[in-house]
């Protein structure tokens, strides 16, 4: 399947008419899942629907409102399981594909004026943190129900971390953050194995670059992740953003995380082209087109660049290499899930709870999982899509979760700076201690 740059341009004014078709379909937050920060980030979609569009709701029907927008396969999925849930047990739901700008921007003040809505979706981090006062306690409904006795017990841990200890939410659609690589490119370049540590990961990246292929892309989009990743693993995540919250760029493991990508940058390593890349640049002209190697991305990935890649593209998956003398290893990672939850002050949580199981268990759960390309939530449903199949080995060793970026976007206020000057790291046309000062002037 390898693909000459010149196929790549040739292809390039073909593929630029699609990308602003090309969103993601999955919102990790990002992406991830992505926490205070938007996930995936700079993710495109559709205009939420018109709150004068959406269907009168029924007095009688739970109301829930989604982060899909109705054209998503997600939502096609949502919708047929809906209607079989309906069919099967006479409850009526008000379903509202809000999409992500709508139920961003308009859930919090639709549940303060008391709008009659019973369940909802999105990030895990966003529910249970920026919607943490609206959420219904779910432990009773779990146990009494019991509900554990097939769901990803990693998933429900973490749901329970960030809902401060206690279950508020119920994952799913899971997605892990993780480099995703051409595997037909490794194999030309005599690469046998994925890296695992940074030492193997600047092999890689050599043997790649002589193979005549460039070995990682990335974007406006992710690349704070890069950042996020490397100083998480040498201090862990907490210390991370603490750093990116207070702004101690003295922190050594800044300059030593710097130090690391000017030399990926010095050596050739990343795209020529990554100053300028804005997303979805480098997944579609360049991951996807053959040309570039590897890209720390989500697991919505495959399922995103699909159309442009081809059947025939092999995909690859590995966790951010360990790094010498760091505290975390390839077992951390940013992993998660969207989450449903029920709002505290609906007088239908029996009702929205059984939708909920209905919607993340068996045939329900595995049609989402097919439709979406996604990772299933019933543990259960052991059949991953194929395209997917390379992620569960990653996903089933990881036990530390961090949070989106693994704390580079921990200071909204700083997120801009720290994108702006870590893409002009990669690109050369920053040394690692103009990045350090940089933060510093910006933080001053």
């Amino acid at each position: 399947m390898k693909k000459k740059m010149l196929s790549a341009l040739l292809c390039t004014a073909m593929v630029a008419a699609a990308l602003t078709g090309c969103g993601g379909s999955g919102d990790s937050a990002p992406a991830a899942e992505a926490p205070a920060a938007e996930a995936p980030a700079a993710e495109e979609e559709a205009p939420a629907a018109d709150a004068a569009e959406a269907p009168a709701a029924s007095g009688d029907s739970l109301v829930y409102w989604s982060m899909w927008d109705a054209a998503e396969p997600q939502a096609q999925a949502i919708s047929q399981s809906i209607e079989k849930f309906t069919a099967e047990t006479g409850i009526a739901v008000d379903v509202q594909f809000k999409g992500r700008t709508g139920i961003r921007e308009g859930l919090q003040p639709a549940l303060d004026a008391g709008t009659n809505i019973d369940l909802f979706d999105e990030d895990i981090d966003r529910v249970n943190t920026t919607w943490g006062s609206y959420l219904l306690d779910l432990e009773e409904l779990v146990k009494t129900n019991d509900y554990e006795a097939s769901a990803n017990a990693g998933l429900m841990a973490a749901c329970r971390e960030v809902g401060g200890g206690t279950l508020k939410s119920i994952p799913y659609q899971p997605n892990v953050f993780a480099y995703f690589y051409n595997i037909e490119i490794f194999e030309a370049a005599g690469v046998s194995a994925p890296p695992t540590t940074w030492a193997e990961f600047l092999d890689t990246c050599q043997k790649i670059k002589d193979a005549g292929y460039t070995p990682i892309t990335n974007d406006n989009a992710y690349i704070s992740s890069l950042f996020g990743y490397h100083m998480s693993r040498l201090i862990g995540e907490p210390a991370t953003e603490e750093v990116v919250k207070n702004g101690d760029w003295d922190n050594p493991a800044v300059l030593q995380t710097a130090q690391a990508y000017e030399e990926l940058a010095s050596k050739g390593y990343f795209s020529e082209t990554i100053e300028s890349n804005q997303w979805p640049a480098g997944q579609n002209t360049e991951l996807a087109m053959g040309t570039a190697a590897m890209y720390l991305n989500g697991s919505w990935l495959p399922n995103e660049v699909k159309d442009i890649a081809g059947e025939d593209f092999k995909w690859g998956c590995f966790s951010y290499p360990a790094v010498e003398g760091g505290v975390d290893g390839t077992e951390a990672s940013n992993y998660g899930a969207q989450v449903f939850a029920i709002n505290a002050k609906s007088t239908k949580a029996d009702q929205a709870f059984q939708l909920i199981t209905y919607l993340t268990k068996g045939e329900a759960d595995a049609l989402l999982s097919e439709m979406s390309v996604g990772i299933p939530a019933d543990s259960n449903n052991a059949e991953w899509p194929a395209l997917l199949s390379n992620v569960k080995p990653v996903m089933d060793s990881l036990s530390t979760r961090y949070p989106w970026g693994a704390g580079a976007e921990a200071n909204a206020d700083m997120t801009p700076i720290i994108i702006e000057n870590f893409t002009k790291l990669c690109g050369g046309s920053l040394d690692a201690q103009g990045f350090v000062d940089a933060l510093k002037a910006a933080g001053n």
